[in-house]
């Protein structure tokens, strides 16, 4: 059985050292790899969007090969989760605590 590529181990501490709480990280993380699948995601749609049409036959869903090609480069890409990892431990993820008014608003 072949590993998973995307599967990397990752130092904790380092994950950690940038916020001092490790979930705190994790949650900064999940929230970038978040907007990283929801641009994504809209970009894969408005490349297949150009592909509907208003009836489709069954020759023209097989033969499709270019929204095919699309589609498998998006499935080729780096995970949302592998992107935001790796650029928090390169500091480009910018974060920002909340001022103690600014929650009670």
């Amino acid at each position: 059985m072949a590993s998973n590529p995307s599967i990397i181990t990752r130092d904790t501490d380092k994950i950690a050292a940038f916020t001092g709480n490790m979930y705190e990280s994790v949650s900064i993380i999940s929230k970038r790899a978040r907007q990283i699948s929801t641009k994504n995601k809209e970009e894969l749609s408005n490349k297949l969007s150009e592909f509907v049409s208003a009836v489709d036959n069954l020759e023209e869903v097989f033969e499709n090969r270019e929204q095919i090609e699309i589609s498998k480069f998006y499935e080729r890409m780096p995970k949302p989760t592998t992107l935001a990892t790796d650029e928090f431990l390169a500091g480009k993820v910018y974060f920002r605590y909340p001022e103690e008014g600014e929650a009670e608003k």
